[in-house]
């Protein structure tokens, strides 16, 4: 699999990353085996660069059990859950994720959200301490716009940002991207399947188990949910045409754009490993990228999740 920088001078990851977040049960019970099953074939198909977060469940411990013995052949990327960003959680919070990981080391240590409460110079002065101690290698930001990330850069160099990004919500295309494009910030964008309304699986109707996060998502109910399912069902229609699916698709677009490093993608199974891991070498022409804007006749969805 091809691997591109992450940020200016940082290292090299693959294209497709591995997203954690499923086999840990977010989108639903998935039994350890088999997530197990599903790192090792990530690692197997190249995808060498996984994703988790303290706050993702079981799936620290998942990806631990499946890198038992092969940390070397892993670019591992874990998260800081929750607001609490003082140095006593944020120090807990790195040695629970290295022993639930089975690591020595982080190589990418992300703030999985921004937590105005705590001043992001000492955040930052803390993920710098643990960086020089040899505990993690590298730092990002998740979900931070320009003006937080600008802030944070400041006082520690930023190799990656973890925005929403897919083929139907588009909002950072005007800040985001360009900023992060600008100052060498590598792009590893979450949600490129929009939580499986790219995976073209559900149809609209379908009622979600109750340990299932999307039964909480306004996209998945009602007309928005209807428009975005004929819009997929149109986009896998012309993937097909060209002996590809709208997953593959999916992944394909995040990839084409300039500021993105690696597509951060989740899978509950060594099948959809697989599958996601085909869409890397998949290289969209101008002219793919603009009858694929056609098909979506500007449409873009709204993302609005409901208190569980």
């Amino acid at each position: 699999m091809q691997n591109r920088e992450l940020g200016r001078n940082g290292p090299l990851v693959s294209v497709v990353a591995f997203g954690a977040w499923p086999v840990g049960g977010g989108l639903g019970n998935v039994p350890e085996e088999q997530g197990i099953a599903a790192v090792r074939a990530a690692l197997e198909v190249g995808m060498t660069f996984i994703d988790t977060a303290e706050g993702y469940q079981t799936s620290e411990t998942v990806v631990g059990k499946a890198i038992k013995g092969r940390r070397d052949e892993v670019f591992l990327a874990t998260k800081l859950s929750g607001s609490d960003h003082s140095a006593e959680h944020i120090d807990r919070a790195v040695e629970n994720s290295l022993r639930t990981l089975g690591a020595d080391y982080i190589d990418l240590y992300q703030l999985h959200s921004p937590s105005p409460e705590w001043p992001i110079a000492g955040t930052m002065e803390n993920l710098v301490r643990l960086r020089d101690s040899g505990k993690i290698r590298y730092i990002g930001v998740s979900n931070f716009s320009p003006e937080q990330t600008r802030e944070a850069m400041r006082y520690a160099t930023i190799h990656s940002s973890q925005p929403r990004y897919n083929m139907m919500w588009r909002d950072l295309e005007d800040d985001v991207l360009p900023h992060c494009l600008q100052n060498g910030i590598g792009v590893i964008p979450h949600s490129v399947l929009s939580k499986g309304v790219l995976a073209g699986k559900h149809k609209p109707g379908h009622r979600f188990a109750s340990d299932d996060e999307r039964r909480l998502f306004n996209f998945f109910r009602g007309e928005l949910f209807e428009q975005a399912h004929d819009i997929a069902q149109r986009l896998d229609a012309w993937a097909r045409d060209r002996d590809r699916d709208i997953v593959q698709l999916a992944i394909a677009w995040v990839l084409a754009n300039p500021a993105v490093s690696s597509a951060l993608v989740g899978a509950k199974s060594p099948e959809q490993v697989r599958h996601n891991a085909s869409a890397a070498d998949w290289r969209l022409t101008q002219s793919d990228l603009d009858e694929i804007e056609t098909i979506m006749d500007g449409f873009r969805m709204s993302w609005i999740k409901d208190d569980p």
